[in-house]
């Protein structure tokens, strides 16, 4: 077969901006579950990471050196950088979307970023919360696909179901008699069904899961996104020309319009474009993807893909089982023990435990609807909260007090900052720190501790070589994580 791409790059486009609530207390929205290990071939990264290694390997497999565009919030733009620097050789520019707008916006910014460039390269579209596990069949397909976008049709990778499952929406392609060189000419589009509709699907057969990876050229995008949602093409190209970009190290943000972007209509690439597609001057391709895929959509699908003991049972962590069976068990930081059940999903955190029937899982958004509506913090954050700068985990706390433990990177500083309804003191336990006091700039080492008055000025700085630690003891009327006012900040943040 010859070089897909010899008239055209490519440019792996990565959608980072899901929320993941399915897998709550483990992903949360300040740690959706795409940079969670979950599962995968290398349980030592991310789904994101193993996303962006996977979208590396499919250009790299055909010749190709092609740099890579995420697309995410602006809200998880560190949490991206940490994981991306943890991988090599990578060159990465991230788009950072001011809120949550759907893929069909992500994608436009992308091929934006794709024409402002010149060339009209192939965009491979690509979610980063799923899990591949066969990476040759993935590059296969894939190859397909790239060969299927040079001749401007949009090709799109189709799962073949091997349940009826009602998660996820289809793809109905014709016959093997009807297919092109490379694909399936697609028919048509159908939404998630319920239960008796999917075991028609499967009966009939002919229709696949929809994985939401779709490989086109940037001029037949905006071709169609024109032809079909002149009004997301239109809000977007307007948010995208009022882009600014900055510099963090190696790595480029740009962020579209604030203001602009949040008029944005919210929806999907599918519903804007793609299902209109079928039958029209876009024509759509699939290519079967055969590669053991998941998009680990809730607790019983991380179960699915796991290593099972003897007794069917998923562990992660510090667990202890007892005549238990077919079950997902995981301990995050303490032990977890189990005695005489089956089937169950059990997960613990620091500030959170679930335990809920395997089969049942999905209705995990029910819960985080009902942690929603009464605005409780376990919805969004972890007790451990990464920052750019470094972590803090909440260890206690109670009427009028809290109390941190605060690490913070070789070289990294908080932001200047005050509050106006609290007061800390911190004790250094690891590390020195450069504080700054109001009009004092101190440096304190170990087991030495400072005083900062509620609305006093301050700033904490790690000059040093090895990670600063120290213990932070807030005391006041309120002491939520919004009394801040910034004054300067490193990272750009308000």
């Amino acid at each position: 077969m010859t070089n897909p791409t010899a008239t055209s790059k490519v440019l792996p486009v990565i959608l980072c901006g899901g929320s993941g609530t399915r897998l709550w207390p483990l992903s949360r929205s300040g740690f959706p579950k795409q940079f969670l290990v979950l599962a995968g071939n290398n349980l030592q990264q991310s789904l994101f990471q193993q996303t962006i290694e996977r979208a590396q390997g499919a250009v790299k497999s055909h010749g190709i050196h092609a740099p890579i565009l995420i697309v995410t919030n602006e809200e998880h733009r560190f949490l991206a950088l940490d994981q991306l620097r943890e991988l090599k050789d990578i060159q990465a520019t991230l788009l950072l979307e001011p809120s949550g707008r759907n893929t069909a916006p992500a994608l436009t910014l992308a091929a934006l970023f794709a024409q402002d460039h010149g060339d009209d390269p192939i965009l491979l579209i690509m979610p980063a919360d799923q899990t591949i596990q066969n990476q040759p069949a993935f590059e296969k397909a894939m190859q397909s696909a790239l060969q299927i976008a040079e001749t401007g049709v949009i090709a799109i990778l189709g799962i073949a179901p091997s349940a009826p499952e009602t998660g996820y929406g289809y793809i109905k392609a014709q016959a093997q008699g009807a297919q092109s060189s490379y694909g399936m000419v697609v028919e048509r589009f159908v939404e998630k069904p319920d239960l008796a509709t999917a075991k028609q699907y499967l009966e009939e057969g002919g229709y696949y899961w929809n994985g939401g990876m779709f490989v086109l050229k940037t001029s037949v995008w905006l071709a169609a996104l024109k032809e079909f949602r002149p009004d997301i093409l239109q809000a977007t190209t307007m948010a995208w020309q009022g882009k600014s970009r900055d510099t963090s190290g190696d790595a480029v943000f740009i962020r579209p319009d604030k203001e602009l972007f949040n008029a944005i209509p919210d929806e999907s690439i599918d519903h804007a474009v793609v299902e209109q597609c079928p039958g029209s001057q876009f024509p759509v391709e699939m290519v079967e993807l055969d590669a053991s895929w998941n998009d680990l959509g809730a607790w019983d699908a991380v179960w699915q893909v796991g290593h099972p003991d003897a007794n069917g049972n998923v562990t992660r962590g510090d667990t202890v089982l007892q005549q238990t069976s077919n079950s997902l068990v995981y301990s995050s930081n303490r032990l977890v023990s189990v005695v005489g059940v089956k089937d169950l999903v059990i997960v613990e955190t620091a500030d959170a435990i679930l335990v809920a029937d395997r089969n049942n899982s999905q209705e995990v958004k029910a819960i985080v609807k009902r942690l929603e509506q009464e605005s409780r913090e376990e919805k969004n954050l972890h007790r451990k909260v990464n920052r750019p700068w470094g972590w803090y985990d909440s260890v206690d706390a109670g009427e009028r007090f809290k109390v941190k433990r605060i690490q913070v990177k070789p070289g990294a500083s908080l932001s200047l900052q005050m509050h106006h309804h609290r007061a800390e003191h911190w004790i250094v336990v690891k590390g020195i720190a450069e504080i700054t006091n109001g009009d004092q700039v101190i440096t304190l080492y170990e087991n030495q501790s400072t005083y900062i008055p509620q609305g006093q000025t301050h700033r904490l700085a790690n000059p040093g070589r090895e990670p600063l630690e120290i213990i932070e003891v807030q005391s006041g009327s309120y002491l939520g994580e919004d009394d801040i006012v910034r004054f300067d900040d490193t990272y750009g943040r308000k």
